[in-house]
């Protein structure tokens, strides 16, 4: 009951008028206290845009996800697509000296090196060399061609960080320690490289964020406290309706990345690929989200989202001749021999995230192992499931990306050494046909494995009162909090 009414209010408030201005943008991240860092190189999603918000890189991410000049002001790619040019802006630091192309270039050379071992810094092994060729242009060269460079150099974490000079566009102003709350104000034009524009700031608002649980933030929005809440996922959409009523209100991304099961544990009836597949097989992923209500999302049976750039068409949808009957039918009878093999039924458990989203993800995917003779289980701690959930958005739109996120370095407990020799292979290839094809060797590899059981598209969504500019949905789930501001510049 307490959820419906929850509901109830926030579909009513979508139908009343905007909130008074009063020059405060008031905004609410869904993420737990632990999730609001903005040093070091493992931020999370919370994290990444106060970041982003306070540092700069050479480029950024706007409002629709693309990438936007910053502390370059514009750049070239030479021809073989091996070699980045940027000019950096003419650029006074709060201290009064100079931004530097040779500060530049040693702040990112040593994130760069730091982030060896992450997902990113894997993202980014095409970086050969990064140099300041003069004290307002720097190179990065590549080892290979990489078309999805720029989107990466405008990640949080390759934000600069100088001293006690912040490179914006926006610095904190106050912090509550208690609640984690934070007001931001948007850097004048000046501060930022760009130039001095009298009358900047006659209309542009201040970003007060909290960081609260889901049931907080939906609940805030619906009192009129907040004016956007960020960070919604699957786990906590039945807080938000998705009815008629709110059409406008709750906005969802189109978002690019992996979500499915990663297998946790290998053993019992996990033990073989075989029996692995089986459990790939019994998932009807049409129906799966049927539950919550939601138009459009892309179910997959692949790793690799499809229809990437440099795709060459080798991988295709498993299972696309067989109808869901015959997939149950030919699982059932892996089933069958374990059982008989075994002396008993098999079970396995399901470890996902708190949440009533959850909770309807269990029982569909309880009900579709079923079918096959597979119990499922509710796992009271995620870190000793058998299957667990893995939910993440891409940072940029290749099969690299995908694959990254499996590595051995990264992912120990779900890898393959044989897919990471593969994506090695890929990054040091000549050109992107030769790296194509490495990538889809690597996929079909990993695949196989079946230690991953794709579902589809990660689910993420915002709600977004009618009078907020700057809000954009994008695939990669970004929302800076800069054009929240409606700085013109």
């Amino acid at each position: 009951m307490r959820i419906l009414a929850l509901i109830a209010a926030i579909a009513g408030l979508a139908a009343c008028s905007g909130s008074v201005d009063d020059g405060v943008i008031d905004v609410a991240f869904i993420a737990p206290e632990g999730e609001v860092a903005t040093s070091g190189l493992r931020l999370d999603y919370a994290g990444q845009h106060l970041r982003a918000a306070q540092a700069q890189g050479l480029v950024k991410l706007g409002a629709d996800g693309s990438v936007l000049p910053a502390i370059a002001e514009r750049w070239i790619v030479t021809d073989d697509g091996s070699s980045y040019i940027f000019r950096i802006r003419e650029f006074d630091l709060t201290d009064g000296s100079r931004l530097t192309a040779q500060a530049v270039r040693d702040n990112l050379a040593r994130t760069v090196r730091r982030l060896d071992g992450t997902s990113l810094g894997l993202d980014l092994a095409k970086i050969r060399e990064i140099r300041a060729m003069t004290g307002r242009v720097i190179e990065i060269r590549l080892s290979s061609p990489m078309p999805d460079l720029l989107q990466l150099l405008a990640q949080p974490e390759l934000g600069l960080v100088l001293g006690e000079s912040p490179t914006g566009p926006m610095t904190l102003r106050a912090q509550d320690e208690e609640s984690d709350a934070r007001v931001f104000d948007a850097m004048p034009p000046e501060a930022r490289g760009l130039p001095l524009q009298p009358g900047w700031d006659d209309e542009i608002a201040s970003v007060h964020v909290d960081v609260v649980d889901a049931m907080a933030a939906t609940k805030g929005f619906a009192d009129g406290r907040y004016e956007l809440v960020l960070g919604g996922k699957l786990a906590y959409l039945p807080l938000a309706d998705t009815g008629p009523l709110s059409r406008g209100t709750i906005r969802l991304d189109a978002a690019l990345g992996l979500f499915g099961l990663d297998v946790n544990r290998r053993t019992g009836f996990l033990g073989t690929p075989e029996n692995r597949e089986a459990l790939a097989m019994a998932i009807d992923r049409a129906n799966l989200l049927q539950a919550f209500n939601i138009g459009g999302w892309i179910a997959t049976t692949r790793i690799v989202a499809p229809g990437l750039p440099g795709d060459d068409g080798s991988i295709g949808e498993r299972w696309s001749d067989l109808s869901i009957a015959d997939r149950r039918a030919t699982a059932s009878a892996r089933v069958a021999r374990w059982r008989s093999a075994n002396g008993s039924s098999p079970s396995v458990t399901i470890g996902l995230p708190e949440g009533p989203g959850s909770d309807l993800l269990f029982d569909a995917l309880a009900r579709d192992f079923a079918t096959i003779g597979v119990a499922a289980i509710r796992a009271d701690a995620r870190a000793d499931a058998d299957l667990v959930q893995r939910d993440r958005i891409a940072r940029y739109g290749a099969a690299r990306w995908f694959l990254n996120q499996f590595n051995c370095k990264v992912s120990p407990r779900v890898c393959s050494e044989d897919v990471d020799y593969l994506v090695g292979l890929a990054v040091d290839a000549r050109d992107l046909a030769e790296e194509a094809s490495y990538l889809s060797e690597a996929e079909a590899s990993l695949t196989a494995a079946n230690i991953y059981i794709p579902l589809g598209a990660p689910i993420r969504w915002s709600l977004v009162r009618g009078d907020i500019t700057g809000f954009l949905e994008n695939r990669w789930n970004v929302h800076p909090l800069f054009p929240l501001t409606r700085a013109p510049i």
